[in-house]
């Protein structure tokens, strides 16, 4: 009986800690499918708002583009890669902006460019001032999306869950069998692992799901997304 209330103890304890894995895994998901939606949206605004002349078009295009390459460093940064040696990142980011991808966050210099060359079009005439909210809303949306992105990155979850778990795991495998090897007999020995196996994974489960963005096979398909935003973006520039 008294391994029995514990059993259960720890089968909650372990499965709060997948729970909450899996709540930022999730959690990454949703920020990222904001990302998509966002982006087609302010590829849209920069097409129609900008006025269809050479200037205009030429504007819609680099912000647009210069999009493609913020998303795709957002990208190489949550899997800690370096976006200089990136191909997909290389073939977005102008020359004149190569600078910004040796600073402490690339994905700000670049967004912050976009919010620099859209206020100068409402300077110049370009767009009115409800144009120029619409714009904000979206590169706000951009940001925020990022800053989410970079919290479930660089907050995981503390330790001493963990930790928690395999010591009472651990502790429950040497347990369980001194107190089932009377009714069971040798069918201790496949049951006791079946048990103790089943803890394990979940809270392995719970390990793998911690971080969304790596590049182990649970992480979330940044690279598809990526490819999703650049292709639908180019499509509306004819290319």
């Amino acid at each position: 009986l008294p391994l029995g209330v514990v059993g259960g103890a720890l089968g909650i304890f372990v499965s709060f800690r997948t729970n909450s894995a899996y709540a930022r895994w999730w959690e990454g998901r949703q920020l990222w499918g904001r990302m998509i939606n966002a982006s087609r949206t302010f590829c849209s605004q920069a097409l129609a708002y900008l006025p269809n002349t050479d200037d205009g078009r030429a504007l819609a295009t680099k912000v647009i583009k210069r999009h493609i390459a913020y998303v795709h460093v957002l990208r190489v940064a949550l899997r800690g890669q370096d976006a200089k040696t990136d191909a997909d990142v290389t073939a977005f980011v102008r020359e004149e902006e190569r600078s910004l991808l040796s600073e402490s966050n690339p994905n700000h210099g670049l967004c912050h460019l976009n919010y620099s060359d859209i206020a100068d079009a409402q300077r110049a005439g370009m767009i009115d001032t409800n144009q120029l909210l619409a714009f904000d809303d979206s590169l706000k949306a951009f940001l925020d999306v990022q800053g989410g992105c970079e919290r479930i990155k660089k907050t995981p979850l503390p330790r001493g869950y963990a930790f928690i778990a395999e010591r009472l795991i651990l502790a429950f495998g040497f347990l369980f069998p001194l107190a089932t090897v009377a009714d069971l007999g040798w069918w201790v020995v496949p049951v006791s692992t079946f048990v103790c196996l089943a803890f394990a994974l979940i809270s392995e489960a719970g390990r793998v799901l911690e971080d969304p963005f790596t590049m182990f096979w649970n992480g979330l398909p940044l690279t598809a997304m990526s490819k999703t935003i650049e292709v639908n973006l180019r499509e509306r520039l004819g290319e």
